[in-house]
């Protein structure tokens, strides 16, 4: 908790199980690796969640057909509505016509190298 960010006890047993028995622990480079990795990803994902507040102009908690044509005027003023459309169908994965923070974070991190 020192370093801004506690592991949960799946996190350390993962860490502590690749730890050789018969030493006392871990070097601190090693522990510096991981906890700089946790905190990357944890950056990243604020800076998701900035994003998509930035979109969720009604603070609903989701975004609607609606949302995305505006973000999208406004970034991406020539794209053709066919395609945010398009693109809409895609991040909604339930089909429900929201586009929810997870939908979204999703979409933004698909083909990307998990953490």
């Amino acid at each position: 908790m020192l370093f801004g960010y506690k592991p949960s006890k799946i996190e350390v047993d993962s860490v502590m199980s690749s730890v050789n028995p018969n030493t006392s622990g871990i070097l601190l480079e090693g522990f510096l690796n991981i906890v700089r990795k946790k905190k990357e990803a944890q950056r990243y994902r604020n800076e998701v969640r900035h994003i998509f507040t930035a979109f969720d102009t009604y603070y609903r908690g989701f975004l609607t057909l609606e949302d995305f044509k505006k973000a999208f005027r406004q970034v991406a003023p020539k794209l053709p509505e066919r395609t945010v459309l398009e693109v809409f169908r895609e991040v909604d994965q339930d089909s429900d016509g929201h586009v929810s923070f997870r939908d979204f974070e999703y979409a933004l991190n698909y083909g990307q190298k998990e953490a």
